[in-house]
Formats: C-alpha cells, sequence, structure tokens
C-alpha cells in the first residue's frame, strides 16, 4: 500500500494537497487496478482453473491451455477474443506443430472459460466468437496389435528384468482388460474379487468415475489373472507399484521394448486399450458388451473401433451364406 501512495504522490502534474485528497486518489487508482484486473481474460482463467472441481490430469490440460495462450497474448482482454482472434490463435498452435484435435482441446478449454464468463456477465453474449468458429477434429487411425504382434510380446515378457518386466506386464494386463493408465498405475489386489467362484475386477475409472466389473477368466482366456497372481503378494502400494508420473519414462521403456519384438509401432498404454477393444470386437464380442467393458459412457465412443480391423470384414464376409 505504502508503494501505491508514494506512485501517486511522485506522479507527474499531480499534486497531493490533503490527506482528504490522497484517499480519493487511492481509491480511484484502486478501482482502476481492479477494472483492469476483470477486463483481463488471462486473470479470469487463472482465477478459475482452481474452482473448477476436476480432476488432476485434467486441470494439467486446462493449465496447458492457459500457458499457450499468455505465450501468444500475455495481457489478453476479454474485449480482444474475437472470431478473428480464434482463427489467429488456431494458426498459432498450427505453427508450433500441434494436431489439430489438441488444438480442439485448448480451444474446448478456451470455450468453457468464455462461456463460465458470461454466465458471470463479464463477456457480452452478443460479442460470443464461437457462433461462428467451429471446433475441427480429424479422425484418426486407432493404432493396436495384431494378435501376433501380443504374442511376440508374451513370449518376450519373462526374459525382460526389474521395470521392463513389470511395465511390459501392466501392458499386457491392459491388452487382456482394457484399462487406461491412470486405471492400471492405481488398481490394488483388494480391487479383484470372487463373484460365483470367478475372479472379477471391479474398480471405477479415474478419468469418467464409471464403475467397471471384469470377469477375468472371460476375457482373453484368462490370461489376465496369471499376472494379478504374479503380483498380488508384491509389497508395493498397488498391484504393479508403478508411479502415475511415470507415463512418459513408461513410454520409454515400451519403446525399448517394442524394438526387442521387433514391432514396428509406437507402443504405449492407448495401443493396449485399442488392442483390448479392437480384438475383442474380431473375436464377435457385441458392441455394446465392448462399451460396457471399457467403460464407455456412450456407444458411440466404442463404435470407433468398429471399421479398425480388415480381418473383421473379411472374417463376415466369409460368414455369410449365400443361399441359391
Amino acid at each position: 500500500m505504502e508503494k501505491i501512495v508514494y506512485k501517486l504522490v511522485l506522479k507527474e502534474n499531480q499534486k497531493v494537497n490533503t490527506e482528504e485528497n490522497l484517499l480519493v486518489q487511492l481509491e480511484a487508482y484502486l478501482k482502476k487496478q481492479k477494472r483492469k484486473d476483470t477486463d483481463s481474460f488471462i486473470s479470469f482463467m487463472r482465477r478459475e482453473i482452481p474452482k473448477s472441481h476436476l480432476k488432476a490430469s485434467t486441470l494439467k490440460n486446462h493449465y496447458s491451455t492457459l500457458k499457450l495462450l499468455e505465450q501468444y497474448r500475455p495481457n489478453l482482454l476479454f474485449k480482444e477474443i474475437t472470431f478473428d482472434f480464434l482463427c489467429d490463435f488456431e494458426t498459432y498452435l498450427l505453427r508450433l506443430r500441434y494436431h489439430r484435435n489438441t488444438i480442439a482441446k485448448h480451444m474446448k478449454h478456451l470455450k468453457r472459460y468464455l462461456n463460465l464468463a458470461i454466465n458471470k456477465d463479464l463477456f457480452a453474449l452478443d460479442k460470443y466468437p464461437f457462433r461462428k468458429y467451429r471446433l475441427k477434429y480429424v479422425e484418426t487411425q486407432k493404432g493396436h496389435l495384431t494378435p501376433e504382434e501380443l504374442g511376440r510380446l508374451e513370449l518376450l515378457a519373462p526374459i525382460l528384468r526389474r521395470t521392463s518386466r513389470r511395465v511390459i506386464d501392466m501392458f499386457l494386463f491392459c491388452c487382456y482388460t482394457g484399462l487406461r493408465f491412470s486405471d492400471a498405475v492405481m488398481i490394488k489386489p483388494n480391487d479383484f474379487q470372487l463373484v460365483d467362484e470367478d475372479l472379477w475386477l471391479i474398480y471405477t475409472a479415474i478419468k469418467t468415475d464409471v464403475n467397471i466389473r471384469l470377469p477375468l477368466p472371460l476375457l482373453f482366456e484368462g490370461k489376465a489373472i496369471a499376472i494379478y497372481e504374479q503380483y498380488r503378494d508384491m509389497q508395493f502400494d498397488t498391484l504393479f507399484g508403478i508411479s502415475s508420473l511415470s507415463n512418459s519414462y513408461v513410454n520409454r521403456l515400451l519403446k525399448q521394448i517394442a524394438r526387442l519384438a521387433d514391432i514396428d509401432k509406437k507402443l504405449s498404454f492407448h495401443v493396449a486399450r485399442h488392442t483390448n477393444a479392437t480384438l475383442l470386437l474380431y473375436k464377435g464380442a457385441n458392441i455394446t458388451t465392448v462399451q460396457k467393458l471399457l467403460g464407455h459412457k456412450s456407444v458411440k465412443t466404442t463404435e470407433i473401433y468398429s471399421n479398425i480391423m480388415d480381418m473383421t470384414l473379411i472374417r463376415d464376409l466369409k460368414n455369410i451364406q449365400y443361399k441359391l
């Protein structure tokens, strides 16, 4: 406060003759600063992100959007957010070589906080730029392993040691169960329960908060059970003892493992999940069954897998019985 008063006293062409004048000027200065803050979209977004009650991983993504906005326009004001601004920001992200779908994710975050600003009467509805601007997504090919590639990893696993062995076992476990990385690193032995004498994995997905129940003996010939039994008595906090913060390190190990298995694909836990869905559909599982196993809230999300493998098309055509 002393610094503000000092600034007012020394400001050119202004004289502070009485204590009353000082208070008037100080009040005007504070109002001006407050108005600047309410005009700033960056300040608004920085205040609102922590209040959003989002999961830690989602919060991280929102902060990434804020960082990009600050890099592009450090003092972004509400009045500057126009249709042209959105197009220019999109071009900026393209120049940084962001994928189209990643750009759409960041624009979706921006849209969320602009909508919130409208609800708080900080942005005029008639100036809303997303009426004209459309989020642009592109359809991507979901990477997956073929049964033969999966078999190669199964043969490689026993000869790996230490962390590499745990990583490949967790990866195979996700191929058999469809778990996301965020769930695989959090499951514990007590998430496995006997239901009518069969072992089930029952957990709540971290990303979607959906309760998922997996009958392990009926999935991929029960191969996940052997992995569970191998790790259930280990002295880890979770089944595999791999940190949720180690995703990038795990992906580097998977890259090495792929090379050892002579697999020319970029392995990740997304690939493990896609492999699970793809092979289940190829084996004839109903798409709504796969939806429940993956914990998708909408079957539309699961439908992206239904046209992945040419083998599925060939199998279905071969099964057609033509009658003359």
